[in-house]
């Protein structure tokens, strides 16, 4: 179920509300550990015993912990093969099937074409951060398993985060308060969200898939240009948006989750990018892969195999396929690249700085979108030569709309540098403006255009369902 789809925004969502208001206090876990169990159902029914098998097990494992302290650590490693096992199993089987074939250069095995879960890659990654933080004595073990089954699948963030640590929300758990105030913000970020995803991402997203649909002979320099900073716009305002309709949706409810992007367009080095997009995933490898492994504690050598192994692991968690690893270690190779001096230059000259980030992530993007190799350095050749490729059989307006490039332009100021203007110069002003009457009106002119926006049917994908 999409949060940007009609029967969630006119069914599911008022009903959740409206019994929250009226049920106590003490019966709101179980409201939402339902509503939860119906919204995954509602779009994988047969994949929600899998779900519940991870929060059975992981809850189990921390009670075993706390029963048996000195069995801790194997308890430990039996939660890493069992939560990566899963993992491994529904979204990594066809990838390993497919090495073992190329090596042996036939087919060794058939494709066993498992249907991959929807979220398996957040849910996961949460459940095992509850049994890592209960190892490392963050908190006491949870014995009521309605708490750990709320945590793990809460529906605002459970398909696509941002990743929660139970550390961060066990107090809100077991206590919080829902008050008209941070409904309110919760709605307005709701709304921000929703206008992020389907006003911009969307009408984005159509052009996109046209330009990459055709075969490379077709595509002319300037249509590359268009795609490479269509989709750097679209997957931006595709995942924002999805985080901060979570935001909102959880504020709704009473939580406060974390930030998960914080305009990681105006970063001016591939390491502060990575302080500002998906943050919340980029805080759990750090703090579950990177610094176990000795972080930038045992010499400068193993600090940058750490960030590129950190990095590898990163790609292959978006996807199954050699490219996502490449695009991971891309980004793991310039953060090298930065700390052995390049940073340095790039601190002096921020101009630079952006424009050197800007494509990078721009070119990683490419490999993300086309997740193949040959078709990148195609891209990248219309990219960087486009005076080679001008002639095509179809008119870029045959592929784009004006929509779209309206939808473009409005995207790149939105993206950092009209909300730095504004803050910057205009701090007062913004201030009055964000929560006051013109604040209203205009999250109601952005719900008004979301949603003729989508009783028009129009496109409406999600990148990040397929991770």
């Amino acid at each position: 179920m999409l949060f940007s789809s009609m029967f969630f925004l006119w069914v599911f969502l008022p009903i959740v509300l409206i019994l929250s208001r009226i049920i106590k206090k003490g019966g709101q876990n179980l409201l939402l550990l339902i509503a939860s169990l119906v919204f995954y159902a509602w779009g994988e029914p047969r994949y929600i015993v899998l779900m519940l098998l991870a929060i059975v097990c992981n809850w189990l494992i921390v009670l075993l912990m706390a029963r048996f302290p000195k069995a801790k650590k194997l308890l430990l490693v039996l939660t890493v093969f069992f939560n990566v096992g899963m993992l491994g199993i529904f979204k990594y089987t066809d990838f390993v099937i497919n090495i073992i074939n190329r090596i042996a250069n036939q087919e060794v095995f058939a494709p066993a074409e498992i249907a991959l879960p929807i979220g398996i890659s957040f849910f996961t990654f949460q459940a095992m951060s509850y049994v890592f933080d209960y190892y490392r004595g963050e908190y006491p073990e949870e014995k009521n398993i309605l708490n750990v089954a709320l945590y793990i699948s809460f529906f605002p963030q459970l398909i696509a985060g941002p990743i929660v640590k139970y550390k961060d929300i066990r107090a809100q758990i077991h206590d919080r308060q829902m008050t008209p105030e941070k409904t309110a913000l919760g709605i307005r970020r709701f709304i921000y969200g929703l206008g992020k995803k389907v006003l911009i991402a969307n009408t984005i997203a159509y052009g996109v898939d046209q330009i990459y649909g055709l075969q490379p002979m077709y595509i002319t320099g300037k249509m590359a240009w268009v795609a490479a900073i269509g989709y750097m716009l679209q997957i931006y305002y595709d995942f924002s948006g999805y985080s901060d309709m979570a935001i909102g949706l959880s504020k709704m409810f009473g939580f406060s989750i974390t930030e998960n992007f914080r305009y990681p367009y105006v970063s001016t080095s591939i390491q502060e990018f990575w302080r500002r997009w998906h943050i919340s995933l980029g805080a759990w490898f750090r703090e579950y892969v990177y610094i176990p492994l000795g972080g930038n504690r045992k010499g400068q050598g193993r600090t940058y195999l750490n960030i590129l192994i950190v990095f590898a692991i990163t790609g292959l968690w978006h996807g199954a396929d050699a490219a996502f690893i490449v695009w991971g270690l891309w980004h793991g190779i310039l953060q090298v690249i930065e700390r052995i001096g390049w940073g340095k230059v790039l601190r002096k000259c921020p101009p630079l700085g952006w424009i050197y980030t800007s494509l990078a992530v721009m070119i990683g993007w490419i490999l993300f979108r086309v997740v193949n190799v040959e078709m990148t350095i195609e891209m990248l050749k219309r990219l960087f030569q486009p005076w080679l490729y001008t002639l095509s059989a179809y008119s870029i307006w045959e592929l784009i709309t004006h929509r779209m490039v309206v939808a473009m332009i409005v995207g790149i100021l939105l993206m950092g540098p009209l909300q730095m203007l504004f803050q910057r110069f205009f701090q007062k002003a913004f201030k009055y403006i964000r929560y006051g009457w013109l604040d209203m009106v205009f999250c109601g002119v952005v719900f008004f255009l979301s949603i003729l926006s989508l009783a028009a049917n129009t496109y409406n994908p999600f990148i990040y369902f397929r991770f």
